[in-house]
């Protein structure tokens, strides 16, 4: 059944780019109206998805799916975009690039069940050590609504958010663990805390004022024939919507690091409510660009992920709630708009809500990654040097001409360390101790 879901998710995500109805690139979406503008050919198009993606794809979303045996939706989306631009504009592309991303996503589910069967027989497998690169996604995570809060409105206030987060995660830390009648209930302390960080970056968002003249409404007049395009495709998102809910429910994908990581660990409430979280910052990105170019995003603003959570193991629901959610979504776009100019501060969140979850999952990460070497290194008694093989591929990463994704380095110099260890021992350099 899952390669009945991923392959519908590869073939229908390929389908939107190649008609320009939906990209998930946010950057490669301003691009693609310029080419039905006649601004510039359909090879140009093409380059520009490669260019954009392409690093993403094989930097950031293979790697981190990788120690999870979970794909990263970015690891089947930013390549469904190249896909579906580098196939004909035309009822041929249409079946080359469904046909297409549908073998992609066939292939990358059972080259991921390859790769874990590929682990287990090498001299060492280092896929235990490497999951590990996010064992510290989520207390990090907790904290991020403050350096949102303080990006938005200064130090004060984000130190205020921030310390009362970390005194809830101390509270539900200590008290998160109570009985109702014979049931024993748990609230994850990280989870808590996070809500609570949430709830005060909406309150210091939703306190900025604006003018009564909508400048946003004003989109919503000048480009009212983008969103009537949008919203005339609506069966196809809605399938598109249906099918990523889906396939998060039953573990498949997942739309962010975070709740990957968690959903790995069987923490599904609180990885439904990091991607609850994480969908607010998109809303204005998403709805905004939406307005502009008249291209939608395949996962929509993400709630669908959120809902596959929430209904983990219920593939049907989860269908039905991703439909649901996707066309409630659509029609919000033009409300949303309007509504946005009354409360400014909530539109401006959302690039801070971006740039502060890109923080802390840099730092996260990185900290996971040296803590995972460290462990690979411990096996053969190398203390220290898993650390320093880490910062030495960060800083040349930094260095290079052609740096991938700041967040993707810590996973990636761990593959490549245990691909290194598993060299040296099958030279037998060095002696597998466990």
């Amino acid at each position: 059944m899952k390669y009945i879901v991923i392959a519908l998710i590869g073939g229908l995500a390929s389908i939107l780019a190649n008609r320009g109805i939906a990209v998930f690139n946010d950057g490669f979406r301003a691009i693609v109206p310029q080419y039905y503008d006649g601004s510039i050919s359909r090879k140009e198009l093409a380059t520009m998805s490669f260019a954009i993606s392409f690093g993403l794809v094989i930097g950031f979303g293979i790697p981190t799916s990788i120690a999870a045996s979970i794909l990263l939706i970015h690891s089947v989306l930013l390549a469904t975009d190249i896909i579906g631009t580098w196939s004909p504009d035309s009822k041929l592309g249409i079946i080359i690039s469904g046909a297409v991303g549908a073998v992609y996503g066939i292939a990358l589910v059972a080259g991921l069940d390859f790769i874990v069967s590929l682990f287990s027989s090498l001299p060492y497998n280092f896929l235990n050590e490497l999951g590990s690169v996010s064992a510290y996604v989520m207390v990090a995570f907790a904290i991020f609504p403050s350096i949102a809060t303080g990006l938005q409105h200064g130090f004060k206030q984000g130190l205020i958010v921030g310390v009362i987060t970390v005194l809830s995660y101390f509270f539900f830390k200590k008290f998160g663990v109570f009985a109702i009648g014979d049931v024993s209930v748990t609230l994850s302390a990280e989870g808590m805390a996070m809500l609570v960080g949430t709830v005060l970056m909406l309150f210091f968002a939703t306190r900025v004022k604006g003018n009564e003249e909508s400048s946003n409404t004003e989109l919503v007049n000048v480009f009212e024939e983008k969103i009537a395009k949008i919203r005339k495709n609506w069966p196809l998102l809605a399938v598109m919507g249906a099918l990523l809910a889906c396939g998060t429910s039953m573990v498949i994908v997942a739309g962010d690091p975070i709740s990957l990581a968690l959903a790995a660990d069987g923490s599904f409430s609180e990885a439904a409510l990091a991607a609850f979280a994480r969908a607010i910052g998109f809303i204005p990105l998403v709805f905004t660009t939406a307005i502009v170019t008249g291209v939608y995003a395949p996962a929509g603003c993400t709630f669908v992920f959120a809902a596959g959570l929430f209904l983990h193991g219920q593939p049907l629901l989860a269908l039905i709630a991703g439909a649901v959610i996707m066309i409630v979504e659509l029609l919000l776009i033009n409300v949303f708009a309007k509504a946005m100019d009354r409360f400014p501060g909530v539109k401006e969140m959302g690039e801070h809500i971006r740039t502060s979850m890109n923080k802390v999952l840099e730092l996260a990460l990185l900290g996971g990654a040296i803590t995972a070497a460290e462990a690979m290194a411990g096996m053969f008694g190398l203390t220290g040097v898993g650390a320093m093989f880490v910062i030495a591929c960060v800083l040349i990463n930094r260095m290079s001409s052609k740096p991938i994704v700041e967040m993707a380095i810590g996973p990636v110099a761990c593959i490549l360390f245990g691909i290194v260890l598993n060299i040296l021992a099958f030279l037998q350099i060095i002696t597998l101790v466990a």
